[in-house]
């Protein structure tokens, strides 16, 4: 199959052809009209002057009529000087040129020789017939008097002078056409190879960006299209360059998953393989079964809660879950809280103290707000020997605030935000951490709390202790955040 090459023509010409063709058209018209606009001025001038003349010497030998010869004289004297022809011409027609019979007007149709009679005057730019000569303009100024008819003056002016004219002036327009032409020639390059070379910049930082380079700009403007397309390339570069991050980012967070689950999983399926191999080949005494088989059951249950808590988080991050809000007494579920979470306390010697008025009440999730405060409840007790965990609760005019204080280890500044991390946990909670081992906990508060509509804030200061700080809207707020 014979194959046709592609005939590529290059933007850079496309600009350039483009802006000649259109200075050219445009030359040309203006060439054109100006050219036409000068011929018929000088024209018109010649025969204004003729008409001139004319109106003057009949205005003189009307007013003087017994000096006739004397104007006809001098104006025959001046006109020749000009190289402009003067004759009368009586109603008949008949030429008179300085008191000898001449020819006869010929060559005006009968609608010019009426409009003649009328008085009107007869104005000829160019002509090459009527009086068989090279070329004249002449004019022709009646006399009327009364409404009567008397003749009239004829006046001729080669118009070999007015070509002459005309042509220096399309030679100098000429000139001048050549010169805007060889301007606008080298403009049209300039202009045409600075937009090329704008479009090839882009062109270039195209092909970086395909080859994985998001870093790259390009210069833009709001000046043109093309700037304007420059901007929408930074623009896209840079949410390329998010997205990228994002991704990596991403990325970096499914390591860090699978590597955290599965030091998470290791510890407790060791333990429960250990024991299964002892109890298998009689390696643990009779006394000690029972121990065992209570620590793999216990094992068992941390890798539950592990799937657990991660299918929990999965579903709440995502918004699967369903809340279900009602008004419920602060004070209540704080004593709950107390209760449940007494013995975990009273372990490492602390003390759980309640501080909420009777009279607040809060509208959340029940399930949600117990599984909130018992996460945060946990952490404290988590991180805090012999000292105390207060569980307060106060209200303003738009919040109902819970605050979780305790005078435990305390965080550096910089482990406050991380704490929402999934699996993040303090290196003291790698060596032991009984209660909310798996590092989820405080993820799952934070989405719950933004489920809520809710804030949550952390105050620490290392040594010293660490205080939660959760916010709920009262009703009305919600309300309004919710339209």
């Amino acid at each position: 199959m014979t194959q046709i090459k592609q005939i590529k023509f290059r933007y850079f010409y496309q600009q350039f052809f483009s802006h000649i063709s259109i200075i050219i058209v445009a030359f040309l018209l203006l060439s054109m009209i100006f050219a036409y606009y000068v011929e018929d001025l000088v024209y018109k001038n010649k025969a204004d002057e003729l008409i001139s003349y004319g109106k003057a010497f009949l205005s003189d030998i009307n007013e003087t009529p017994l000096d006739a010869d004397q104007i006809i004289k001098q104006y025959s004297n001046v006109l020749s000087a000009r190289k402009i022809s003067f004759s009368m011409f009586d109603k008949t027609g008949k030429l008179y040129l300085v008191n000898r019979d001449g020819l006869v007007l010929k060559g005006l149709s009968d609608d010019e020789w009426e409009k003649i009679k009328k008085g009107e005057i007869l104005a000829v730019y160019s002509d090459y017939k009527t009086f068989d000569q090279d070329g004249v303009t002449f004019v022709v100024v009646p006399y009327v008097d009364e409404g009567r008819f008397y003749g009239g003056v004829l006046l001729t002016s080669p118009i070999s002078g007015s070509i002459g004219m005309i042509k220096q002036i399309n030679k100098f327009l000429l000139y001048t056409i050549l010169i805007g032409f060889g301007v606008s020639f080298l403009q049209s390059m300039v202009l045409s190879r600075i937009h090329v070379q704008r479009i090839k910049r882009l062109r270039e930082a195209t092909s970086q960006v395909s080859a994985g380079n998001y870093d790259v700009k390009v210069q833009s403007s709001v000046f043109d299209e093309i700037g304007e397309l420059a901007n929408d390339f930074n623009h896209m570069v840079d949410q390329l360059n998010k997205s990228r991050e994002e991704i990596e980012s991403l990325e970096n967070r499914r390591r860090q998953f699978m590597a955290d689950v599965s030091h998470e999983m290791r510890t407790p399926l060791t333990t429960i393989s250990g024991v299964i191999e002892g109890l298998k080949n009689d390696m643990i005494s009779e006394e000690d079964k029972e121990r065992g088989l209570q620590l793999v059951s216990q094992e068992a249950k941390r890798l539950i809660r592990l799937v657990n808590e991660n299918l929990d988080y999965e579903k709440i991050r995502s918004n699967q879950i369903q809340m279900l809000k009602e008004d419920i007494q602060l004070l209540e579920v704080l004593e709950i809280i107390q209760d449940q979470l007494g013995f975990q306390a009273e372990e490492k010697n602390n003390q759980i103290v309640v501080d909420a008025p009777p009279n607040i009440y809060i509208h959340a999730d029940y399930d949600r707000l117990v599984q909130i405060l018992i996460n945060i409840t946990k952490n404290s007790i988590q991180f805090t020997d012999d000292g105390f965990i207060w569980l307060r609760g106060r209200e303003n005019e738009r919040f109902v605030i819970i605050e979780v204080e305790d005078t435990g280890i305390g965080l550096d500044p910089d482990e406050i935000e991380k704490i929402w991390r999934r699996f993040y946990k303090a290196d003291i909670s790698r060596t032991s951490n009984p209660y909310g081992e798996f590092g989820l906990g405080l993820s799952i508060v934070k989405q719950l709390v933004l489920l809520h509509n809710g804030e949550i804030d952390v105050y620490s200061e290392k040594g010293k202790g660490t205080k939660f700080v959760i916010s709920f809207p009262k009703q009305s707020e919600t309300s309004e955040a919710v339209r």
